[in-house]
């Protein structure tokens, strides 16, 4: 097996609804997004993926949220933008994403250089 490793980076604001402490209040993140997809096979260059293209996908999912209020961005709109509910959302949009062959092995969301979550899939 293959493990392919991106990061993409984005900036946004949010406010944890109902916590009990200062991420209650509107403050800001510069994430760190690590993503690892794995394939058992490789493409006739020798590649599961072309780092191009995965970072591309990548962006096509990060750039959703970059230099916006989660909190008024689908699906945060709705549900707590907690660390955990944006490595798990990006695990599956990103998933939905690749081509053939090749599949999220798991999403890391770092909202600080020492603080991040790290979504496998079920």
């Amino acid at each position: 097996m293959y493990e392919l490793v991106c990061e993409a980076h984005f900036a946004s604001a949010h406010r944890l609804r109902e916590y009990d402490g200062n991420c209650e209040r509107l403050h800001g993140h510069n994430w760190k997004i690590e993503v690892r997809l794995e394939g058992e096979t490789l493409n006739d260059l020798g590649m599961v993926c072309d780092f191009r293209d995965a970072k591309r996908i990548i962006k096509q999912v990060t750039d959703r949220f970059d230099h916006r209020y989660l909190n008024d961005v689908p699906p945060f709109d709705e549900l707590n933008p907690t660390t955990e509910h944006i490595a798990r959302y990006l695990y599956d949009e990103i998933g939905k994403l690749l081509p053939t062959g090749v599949t999220a092995a798991s999403v890391t969301a770092w909202e600080s250089d020492g603080s991040g979550v790290t979504y496998r899939g079920e």
